[in-house]
């Protein structure tokens, strides 16, 4: 009989923020996959880590997935990591893929996923807390109210367009700004928007900026800005 892989959102970095469907699945895995060279430098496996406590006592297997925009090779890695998992999964065994977040946004995971169920292999999703809303918690605020809109946008793809998605009505959430933050914070400036961002959020060296002119020009991969509209008072 055929294995199942599971790809499991740990959470946006406390370890607390993982769900206890994440943590028994984890637990219960023969293969732990963490994304990254090496199984120690992976933020998934500290946060995992810090909810399962005997994670390092099982079968921890690293998987190289490096950021990168190149198509063809990105379709190479996402074969070879398809093809690795899929032998585990020949020998019976249940796979867990650590994911940082949720799954189902803006997952690396996924598209291995897609590879592996297309090959005829069972494969799960366990969902977790997002970075967005995570990080509007940690603002101390909502994200939307009543009829508003929220736009989820990977702003390092969209900087030359920024003008005209800040534009848009509602609640803007900008995820994977990256090397581009400094150009992404100007547009900001520049529209007359008001954003606060969070920087790590939930992790150790989290940083929170409550205006968008204190926004640095280099910053952690893990950043998310968050623009929203006045609110009328309810």
């Amino acid at each position: 009989m055929k294995g199942r892989l599971y790809g499991i959102g740990v959470g946006p970095g406390d370890p607390e923020l993982m769900t206890i469907k994440a943590k028994k699945t984890i637990e219960a895995s023969d293969i732990v996959i963490v994304p990254g060279e090496k199984v120690e430098d992976s933020i998934a496996y500290r946060i995992a880590k810090g909810a399962c406590e005997n994670l390092d006592e099982m079968n921890l297997v690293a998987l190289e997935m490096p950021m990168i925009k190149d198509k063809a090779r990105l379709n190479e890695m996402h074969d070879r990591a398809a093809r690795k998992i899929e032998k585990y999964l020949d020998e019976g065994k249940a796979v867990s893929f650590l994911t940082l977040g949720d799954v189902t946004v803006y997952s690396t995971y996924m598209y291995i996923h897609k590879r592996v169920v297309r090959d005829g292999y069972d494969a799960a999703i366990i969902n977790g807390i997002t970075s967005f809303t995570a990080a509007s918690a940690r603002l101390n605020t909502d994200l939307v109210e009543r009829e508003e809109p929220l736009h989820v946008i990977p702003a390092t793809f969209k900087v030359a367009g920024m003008a005209e998605l800040l534009s848009l009505p509602g609640t803007k959430v900008l995820m994977k700004s990256g090397k581009e933050i400094g150009k992404v914070r100007d547009a900001i400036i520049a529209g007359g928007q008001k954003a606060m961002m969070v920087e790590n959020c939930g992790m150790e060296n989290e940083k929170i900026y409550l205006d968008a002119k204190d926004i640095p020009d280099s910053a952690s991969y893990y950043s998310l800005i968050i623009i929203k509209e006045a609110q009328e008072e309810a």
